[in-house]
């Protein structure tokens, strides 16, 4: 009888231990599933300031398939341009889609903009009595491709009408410093305001405010990820230093990956 209650009782023990096993197994919903990067030079795979980008640790991490459009010194205007480059390449074979980009329409000083325009307009209205012709407000998205607010429109406008099914993710700008390319390419740290007049908080705003026109969850880097270049001890993430405090190296890009790893958790890849 002894001997019956202690087997039973280690069945009972490799049960319940099993139970917990079954329980505490997870599956990151973003394993093994194609995602494309849009975005500058931070994603391009041809910038030599990391040798493993944020997309590349995911593939690591996560078997995720990459497909990477980033090229470096693009705006927002060039995101359609990737969208058609993602179509024709890969069709609809695409679970997901990563928008990083912005810190290069700051940079080039691409007016702010605005979301909507606005006019008077008629329209049918019934409630409560018979329908009949109202004069209403009426906005619609601003497609000024001259600002940054009209090329996100622009740019979401095309890519929801070309992957209605698909996860959509956009990344907010990061802290940027100073990057002295050449005599030609020489861009002075955030604390400074672009050619037209505007420091580099909009452009990070804007993605945010994008997120609710467009209903895209948004992902905000700037703050989220830690890297911080306006100060010495932060040089460590970045290429270099002295001469580019702009584009993280693999540190910094590890940072970013395992920062969203951990925020893609919250969101669904596919539906």
């Amino acid at each position: 009888m002894t001997k019956f209650r202690i087997i039973f009782s280690l069945l009972l023990c490799i049960a319940s231990l099993q139970t917990m096993n079954a329980q505490t197994s997870f599956t990151h919903p973003w394993q093994g599933k194609k995602v494309a990067y849009f975005g500058d030079s931070i994603t391009d795979p041809r910038n030599r300031a990391a040798g493993t980008k944020f997309w590349a640790f995911l593939q690591q991490w996560l078997d995720i398939t990459p497909y990477v459009y980033g090229v470096s010194g693009r705006q927002w205007n060039d995101i359609p341009r990737q969208t058609a480059q993602l179509l024709k390449e890969h069709g609809d074979d695409v679970d997901a889609i990563i928008i990083f980009c912005g810190t290069n329409d700051y940079n080039n000083g691409v007016p702010v903009g605005q979301w909507w325009n606005e006019r008077e307009t008629e329209v049918m209205y019934g409630h409560g009595q018979p329908k009949r012709m109202v004069t209403r407000k009426q906005r619609t998205p601003d497609m000024n491709s001259d600002t940054y607010r009209g090329r996100i429109n622009i740019a979401l406008d095309s890519l929801k009408r070309t992957y209605p099914t698909k996860q959509i993710v956009l990344l907010t700008p990061i802290h940027r410093s100073n990057f002295f390319a050449n005599e030609k390419n020489w861009q002075c740290d955030e604390s400074y305001t672009n050619q037209c007049g505007e420091y580099i908080d909009p452009y990070i705003e804007a993605v945010k405010e994008a997120g609710n026109i467009w209903s895209v969850p948004v992902i905000d880097w700037n703050a989220s990820i830690g890297l911080f270049p306006m100060i010495a001890e932060h040089g460590q993430y970045f290429n270099n230093a002295q001469t580019d405090l702009l584009h993280p190296n693999d540190k910094g890009h590890q940072r970013m990956a395992r920062t969203l790893f951990y925020q893609l958790l919250t969101l669904p890849c596919t539906f």
